[in-house]
């Protein structure tokens, strides 16, 4: 029940924000109107003359010589016409029902919008959690079963400089290297498919997609080795020093007997419940500038440039949608730690 209050906390607080943020949709287009670029560039007065004293009476920046009742139209049409309070209301209804309106600029609706960019998210969300997960998680335990060897010191060092490393540099040093930079010309230079993909095969259209992903999906799981490599790492040693791994030793069962039959289920739990969290963080999040590098369109481009044009519906659609989202997988977070170790009750009980 907590997911209602919360939702609805979100939307307010970011509603009410952009209600003191200049350079709306409106003031957008009148910008444009008078020539003045952007209103970005009006408001910090780099793309026109210093505004008159006639000019601060007006209520947009951009409506300097343009006729009121064209500025009225607009505001109707954008629905600008209503106090806050009832646009707020009505757009919380209308998202109710999942109606999350159109785009102010692109004549499409959000939901299609979201559809559209969707493939590129799950491209990097999916891959780089998935490849993620299976090198940390045997890398952590190897790292556990030898700490403080060679390896484990070595591999540590590796992970924390794959980490230190920006996301964005190491995407660039990839299309210097791999894409037709100084050196090698092995992977494409951008998008998810070649030019020719409808007349492929099956197979040349699977081989051609993961020809694509491979430089992008590096880019973005780099940095997410270390953090899940050191918590199961972590996770292994703190079960591994526990009464019962030195019981079960004392019968005489082997190591990979202890490790995979006692050790894992128990220090695999908060590693295999944090799943869902981490899928969704990395599958809606978007990072806007590795999709930039490799000229993906994305939802983290979708997002920047919907900020950039203040199109409000796009913002607080996906806002919305997102948050929605992300608050039922804290819930399925919770059910996972109940399906991978069935002891754990979050019932309140008396003693």
């Amino acid at each position: 029940m907590l997911v209602i209050p919360t939702l609805l906390g979100v939307m307010i607080i970011n509603f009410a924000l952009t209600q003191f943020v200049p350079g709306g949709p409106i003031e957008q287009i009148l910008a444009q109107l008078e020539g003045n670029g952007n209103v970005f560039e009006t408001i910090s007065g780099t793309g026109s003359e210093t505004l008159s004293s006639s000019t601060a009476d007006q209520g947009y920046l951009g409506a300097r010589g343009l006729p009121p009742d064209f500025i009225k139209n607009l505001e109707k049409q954008f629905g600008f016409d209503k106090p806050p309070l009832e646009r707020f209301l009505n757009m919380m209804w209308d998202y109710m029902r999942f109606d999350f309106g159109e785009s102010y600029f692109r004549s499409i609706s959000v939901r299609d919008l979201v559809i559209e960019k969707m493939p590129v998210s799950i491209t990097l969300g999916l891959w780089s959690t998935l490849i993620a997960y299976l090198i940390s998680i045997p890398l952590g335990i190897r790292k556990a079963v030898k700490d403080g060897s060679s390896f484990d010191t070595w591999t540590s060092g590796a992970i924390i400089v794959a980490y230190a490393i920006p996301g964005f540099l190491f995407a660039i040093l990839l299309l210097v290297l791999f894409a037709g930079g100084s050196f090698y010309k092995i992977f494409p230079l951008r998008g998810l498919t070649s030019d020719n993909w409808d007349s492929l095969s099956w197979g040349g259209k699977i081989l051609d997609y993961l020809w694509h992903i491979t430089l992008p999906v590096i880019a973005s799981t780099i940095s997410s080795f270390a953090t899940l490599t050191l918590l199961t790492k972590n996770s292994f040693l703190d079960e591994i020093k526990k009464q019962y791994v030195i019981t079960a030793k004392a019968k005489g069962l082997s190591e990979h007997a202890v490790l995979y039959g006692h050790v894992f289920r128990n220090a695999m739990l908060i590693v295999i419940a944090g799943f869902p969290g981490l899928f969704i963080s990395v599958f809606f999040g978007g990072s806007i500038i590795i999709e930039t590098i490799f000229s993906l369109d994305g939802l983290g481009r979708l997002g920047f440039e919907a900020a950039v044009a203040r199109d409000y519906p796009v913002i607080f659609g996906t806002l919305f949608f997102f948050g929605l989202i992300g608050l039922v997988v804290g819930i399925l977070s919770d059910l996972m730690y109940v399906f991978v170790d069935p002891r754990i009750d979050f019932e309140k009980r008396e003693t």
